[in-house]
């Protein structure tokens, strides 16, 4: 399982996120993520514990879940602009959930493509 970090430009029509990250716990990245220096290792581990259950979601791009779900881990840890898509990657591909994750929906494969992420392609 896949996730990647998108720079999602609001031009075309989203839905709503199944998702409602308003109300979720952001200790786990909060907690492990700090600042001045803001260790990738630490801070990518920690937004893969986070994110990773919800992976299928994020990459969903006719949902907000996305932008909607990095709104909130800035508006909670005042992370600098651009933190985790500069400092989180495992290659080309974004970032591998492990295989044990939990996840919120049954797809299994999300793949991500120069930027881009397409379902089950």
């Amino acid at each position: 399982m896949l996730f990647c970090f998108v720079r999602i430009i609001n031009c075309f029509d989203t839905s709503a996120c199944p998702v409602n990250f308003e109300f979720l716990n952001y200790t786990i990245i909060t907690s492990k993520c700090k600042g001045p220096k803001f260790p990738a290792e630490q801070c990518c581990n920690a937004l893969k514990d986070f994110a990773c259950p919800y992976a299928d979601e994020i990459n969903d791009l006719t949902t907000d879940c996305a932008l909607t779900m990095f709104s909130y881990i800035n508006l909670y840890g005042k992370y600098p602009p651009g933190l985790f898509a500069s400092e989180c990657r495992e290659g080309k591909n974004g970032l591998e959930c492990p295989a044990s994750a939990p996840s919120m929906s049954d797809n299994s494969s999300t793949t991500c493509y120069g930027g881009e992420v397409t379902r089950d392609c």
